[in-house]
């Protein structure tokens, strides 16, 4: 079966129990959410556990994965920029899964993992709108009502996007509060399922959120890592050096990297965002390369400070659902044995972004790259 999840869930760094039973990556991690969210969380973790075990619904998922979703996608060998940067550079073409992105990976697996609890509703909260469009279409295609929280700002700049969630059957629901961004649909999100959690699964969508949603979201996205581990090994008959990706909440990123975390020879990269925080730009991992230990939406992270450390200010992405950054990654760039490391420079990046459009005819969008 093609496509089938064949890693065990859970945390592959080393993970440490904590006494409230939640699945911590070093110091990060963790469940830190109201009374009301820790039943539904364990009730969601158990079924979880269970029926990553259970070889139907692996075959289920592998199924729809592979019949609707559209994987395994291709890994492209983009031999005019092989030549010009004198090394070969290969392509996983997540933009060739159904929807335009990886996100429906993620939400295929998790619907389905609803459907089996007897939920008839999907909540979810979008940046960028990708994630947003992936629910709506596994809304559609497994028969689940589905509403999407949204931040003012976002739907603004996503209109195409909200268009499409809408177009099938979604309904978007507008954030006014905060920074009107990403975050703030997910602090809504949450509200939202503390009180409707007895027939609504919140379909998290980046990797982050208290235990289990951001091994979860590894887990159903690490099935980029493993395809691309099989379709480079069958076309170089190696590892690669290196692999690169972007990151805005890192489900695309520890999707490829989860499957190479302990091949010590693999340099793992990714991007560091640009962020505005006032009229200072900088790099949004700073949260992760030198920011502070804090708690937000469930989970402790890294996160960025502005203005002398007032965590207050507003601190926003130049990218839509790019404001926020989480767990995992971050115990991994502190950790060198797992030689992940962050490519900071927003000129290089704007530079191999143009030269995409030139040698290649693709166009990689930075958010999903």
């Amino acid at each position: 079966m093609i496509s089938t999840l064949n890693i065990s869930a859970g945390d592959s760094l080393d993970s440490v129990i904590s006494s409230n039973a939640a699945v911590k990556f070093g110091r990060y991690g963790g469940l830190f959410v109201p009374e009301t969210l820790v039943q539904p969380l364990k009730e969601l973790s158990d079924s979880y556990l269970r029926l990553m075990k259970d070889d139907g619904f692996r075959d289920e998922l592998g199924l729809l994965l592979r019949n609707f979703a559209g994987r395994p996608t291709a890994l492209y060998h983009a031999k005019n920029l092989s030549h010009k940067l004198g090394r070969k550079v290969y392509l996983k073409r997540e933009d060739l899964v159904h929807g335009g992105a990886h996100k429906l990976n993620n939400t295929l697996g998790q619907a389905l993992v609803a459907k089996k609890m007897g939920k008839t509703r999907l909540i979810a909260e979008t940046g960028a709108g990708q994630h947003g469009v992936a629910t709506a279409i596994v809304g559609a295609n497994l028969g689940f009502q589905t509403q999407i929280y949204m931040g003012e700002v976002d739907i603004e700049r996503q209109k195409m996007n909200v268009y499409r969630m809408r177009l099938m059957g979604a309904e978007v629901i507008p954030v006014r509060s905060g920074s009107r961004t990403l975050k703030d649909a997910i602090n809504e999100a949450m509200r939202d399922w503390a009180a409707s959690f007895d027939h609504t699964h919140y379909l998290l969508g980046t990797a982050a959120g208290a235990h289990p949603f951001p091994s979860m979201v590894r887990d159903f996205q690490s099935v980029i890592g493993r395809e691309t581990r099989d379709q480079i090994l069958e076309a170089e008959g190696r590892l690669p050096d290196s692999i690169v990706a972007c990151v805005g909440g890192g489900s695309n990123a520890m999707g490829i990297f989860a499957p190479f975390l302990a091949d010590e020879a693999v340099r793992l990269i990714h991007d560091g965002d640009t962020v505005a925080t006032g009229g200072f730009v900088g790099i949004g991992f700073a949260g992760v390369d030198t920011g502070k230990k804090g708690r937000f939406v469930g989970l402790a992270s890294a996160v960025m400070a502005a203005f002398g450390g007032n965590d207050r200010q507003r601190i926003c992405s130049t990218r839509s659902g790019h404001d926020v950054r989480f767990y995992e990654l971050a115990k991994m760039d502190r950790l060198d044995e797992f030689g992940v490391h962050v490519l900071g420079d927003g000129k290089i990046l704007n530079a191999e972004f143009c030269r995409f459009y030139r040698d290649k005819t693709i166009v990689p969008g930075r958010a999903r790259a």
